[in-house]
């Protein structure tokens, strides 16, 4: 039988899209934010300059062609659309192919993924006495809404770490998950990837061992910002109750999105005004929780990422996704050999290995007498390499487990229109620097 031909992205066509790409500056911090499609700027631009009424004064060609382009529908749609004016999460479809291609589901927008888990924690209403699983390896957007939630409502707070504490690389594992279940857990919360380490959750396997625990009415909450502009999602697939991700993360605007599945939507109170909760537990997601948070124009240049990475059509033969991975398998290849190479020097966090299915190419280093924000400086002031350094908001993950302190890590972030070259050329770079440090031995 044939071997599986490797998809190959054509880098000229991919980087073409990306105008900041043409400057000096090469960009390994991209899990801050990546650089933003052209096509993207363009739909916002467009939005705001030629369509830019307000969205409820339908009833004139240039509302319906506003009101059109906010939700994916058409002019004739929303001439037959209900009164108030329907939220994106009813006909807003492009945008729902990106985190489900196996049914039709229904999210909220909004500023971040900090202010969505942020309004579903007040949108949460517990019994004194419930549980609440909550990982310490996450951003602090997927803790701090959580903590705070089990101070209001008198929550027991259960903190869901690995077990073989000391490591370079630990991991949240469904086995660890087993013991901190009970009939009173309602919500455990975790992340897909890491924002330090890059490793991948097995976030079906998290799933079953919930919906296999003692209580039928747990849900499972997955920050998805990490891991989206690295592979495709299916929450369907996945299994989860809520996951949340970040456009500008995925190469579009600064706008994010949550899904909740059905079982979530019902434990969840209405945010918004009273006048919209006669018929509560019917109203959209976006209805509940989104407060008036989806910028118009931001929607409507979503759909414009969806039709870079090919995914608008639902179709695997013309997505992206295939040939993002095998690029990125390439980059984080050639930069962990390099790394762990160094020898005791250099300590990589995170998996070792490059195995696509095993992390992402977010990669985490320390070298050992060596300051990361010094580092860091250092390599940007001497080059046009931009990384990063510190514990980007996964204070608890970098103070409590690896054991750093808010120096933290340095973290080259790299996506699918990085080049081998760039990784080559970092790689020179940082060899000459770590020389110079050793030979110099800079005061920390």
């Amino acid at each position: 039988m044939a071997a599986t031909p490797v998809a190959v992205l054509d880098m000229d066509q991919v980087r073409g899209h990306f105008p900041a790409l043409n400057g000096k500056q090469v960009y390994m911090n991209n899990a801050g934010g990546s650089q933003t499609l052209k096509t993207v700027a363009e739909r916002v631009g467009e939005y705001l300059l030629n369509t830019n009424p307000q969205l409820t004064a339908t009833g004139y060609a240039a509302g319906y062609a506003a009101a059109a382009k906010y939700v994916g529908a058409t002019s004739e749609e929303i001439g037959v659309c209900p009164s108030p004016f329907p939220p994106p999460s009813i006909c807003l479809r492009d945008t729902l192919v990106f985190v489900s291609h196996r049914q039709p589901i229904h999210p909220v927008l909004g500023s971040s993924t900090t202010q969505l888990f942020r309004n579903v924690s007040y949108a949460f209403s517990f019994q004194p006495g419930d549980e609440l699983v909550v990982s310490s390896f996450d951003h602090e957007s997927n803790i701090g809404p959580w903590v705070a939630l089990a101070e209001r409502q008198s929550l027991v707070l259960k903190w869901w770490q690995p077990v073989a504490s000391g490591s370079a690389s630990p991991k949240l594992l469904a086995s660890d998950l087993r013991d901190l279940l009970s009939a009173k857990t309602r919500l455990v919360t975790c992340t897909h990837a890491s924002n330090i380490l890059g490793s991948i959750h097995d976030i079906k396997a998290i799933v079953q061992t919930v919906r296999n625990g003692p209580s039928s009415c747990s849900l499972v909450c997955v920050d998805g910002v990490a891991y989206a502009p690295h592979r495709q999602i299916d929450v369907k697939d996945l299994g989860v109750d809520l996951y949340a991700f970040s456009w500008y993360k995925v190469y579009g605007p600064h706008i994010a999105m949550l899904y909740a599945s059905p079982l979530a939507q019902t434990k969840l109170q209405s945010l918004g005004h009273f006048f919209f909760n006669v018929k509560e537990q019917k109203l959209p997601l976006e209805q509940k929780l989104g407060l008036a948070g989806s910028s118009s124009e931001l929607v409507h240049a979503i759909p414009a990422v969806l039709d870079y990475l090919g995914v608008s059509d639902n179709t695997k033969e013309s997505s992206k996704w295939a040939g993002i991975v095998a690029q990125e398998s390439q980059l984080q290849e050639t930069l962990l050999s390099y790394l762990t190479g160094l020898g005791d020097d250099v300590i990589v966090w995170g998996e070792r290995s490059a195995d696509p299915s095993l992390r992402v190419a977010t990669i985490s280093f320390t070298v050992k007498g060596q300051n990361s924000q010094e580092l860091v400086k250092t390599l940007q002031k001497k080059t046009d390499f931009v990384l990063s350094w510190g514990d980007f908001y996964s204070a608890r993950l970098v103070n409590q487990f690896l054991g750093l302190d808010a120096d933290g890590v340095v973290r080259v972030s790299m996506v699918h229109y990085n080049t081998i070259d760039e990784v080559k050329r970092l790689i020179k770079a940082l060899d000459t620097i770590l020389s110079e440090f050793k030979q110099n031995k800079p005061r920390l």
